[in-house]
């Protein structure tokens, strides 16, 4: 195993968390039930007084209270950071480079898992790629957690799995422990690119589905969107990323399949919006949270231009020319039917 510090592994030594949302409420849920010492970074004053006022988040999943014996919330990352041994960043892809601007505390002695689901827009890399970049940290310090897991499932307390992945398998075991619970399951992997790469594809094809559901296409269709968006998840990774990896365990196709069909799945719900003839903008302004497949969709256009074999992907391509051209969403998805098999 790598020779790393065993104080990552120890549920006394405490674990930061990046991020007031939904999932970063639902990770904070997940460690402090496991009974690991949490430091929870809060830069939303209202909600850190909530918190420590009421012991919940008062804007996303509100019905899970905490108890502060093994919670410290502040809204000083350099505290919260400092304090921890693993860093988890659980804050929309969106916000992350604003989110640690403020970040002063070295990384060198950390292990930093990203449970985020996106791409820095501007950039077009993933976040694991981000922090080896912008922190300078090896990529064997560096671990990705993932679905198939909606935030709303975990506060709910129904059984959900999870997946650890990192460049050692025996880290990704290590660490996985810190989340395993009666209600959460931990899988682990070594494909941090693969996992990464699916949970931005998964995002476009909710989206896609969302769409066609408010086109009134039925579930006999959507069923065939879905197999096809499989079909292209695969040929995307295998072109860019080779691996021994199976697309059909839970970590890919599981994550695909609750964010096409959950109505807890924002990206769906912004593909509805859009199919009901919402503007981008004005969906992102009514939902009040980041669907993460709008910025997947234009990072994943940018890597495949930039291949020197191109990979066919259709229906990816269909929600660039909805989401970034201002297409019709009704003759694209119609103009989509034949490529489909």
């Amino acid at each position: 195993m790598t020779n790393i510090q065993p104080q990552y592994f120890d549920p006394e030594t405490p674990v930061a968390v990046i991020g007031h949302g939904s999932w970063a409420t639902a990770l904070v849920k997940i460690l402090t039930d496991n009974k690991n010492r949490v430091f929870w970074y809060v830069r939303n004053t209202e909600v850190m007084e909530h918190l420590h006022a009421h012991g919940n988040n008062n804007r996303y999943l509100s019905t899970v209270h905490f108890s502060f014996s093994k919670l410290t919330v502040s809204d000083d990352i350099n505290f919260v950071v400092k304090n921890a041994s693993v860093v988890v960043l659980a804050t929309p892809s969106a916000f992350i480079q604003s989110v640690m601007e403020g970040l002063d505390e070295p990384l060198t002695d950390k292990y930093v898992i990203s449970s985020i689901k996106g791409i820095i827009p501007d950039g077009y890399v993933t976040i694991a790629e981000y922090v080896n970049q912008r922190f300078e940290l090896p990529f064997s310090q560096i671990g990705i957690i993932s679905g198939p897991c909606h935030a709303e499932e975990v506060a709910l307390e129904r059984l959900s799995y999870l997946t650890m992945v990192c460049k050692d398998i025996e880290m990704a075991k290590l660490l996985g422990a810190r989340f395993e619970s009666p209600n959460i399951k931990i899988k682990h992997s070594t494909d941090i690119y693969g996992v990464e790469y699916a949970a931005m594809l998964k995002n476009i094809y909710a989206i896609a589905v969302g769409m066609c559901h408010s086109l009134r296409y039925g579930d006999n269709f959507i069923s065939v969107l879905i197999a096809n968006a499989v079909n292209e998840m695969d040929q995307f990774m295998e072109q860019t990323y080779p691996y021994d990896r199976n697309v059909l365990h839970s970590v890919y196709l599981g994550d695909l399949l609750v964010t096409c069909y959950s109505q807890f799945s924002r990206n769906r719900t912004f593909g509805l919006m859009i199919g009901k003839g919402y503007t981008v903008k004005s969906a992102q302004m009514e939902m009040n949270m980041v669907a993460e497949g709008y910025y997947a969709t234009a990072c994943i256009r940018k890597v495949i231009e930039k291949l020197d074999k191109p990979v066919d992907m259709p229906i990816m391509q269909t929600m660039y020319g909805i989401l970034y051209k201002g297409k019709q969403a009704k003759k694209q998805i119609e103009n989509l039917l034949d490529t489909l098999v």
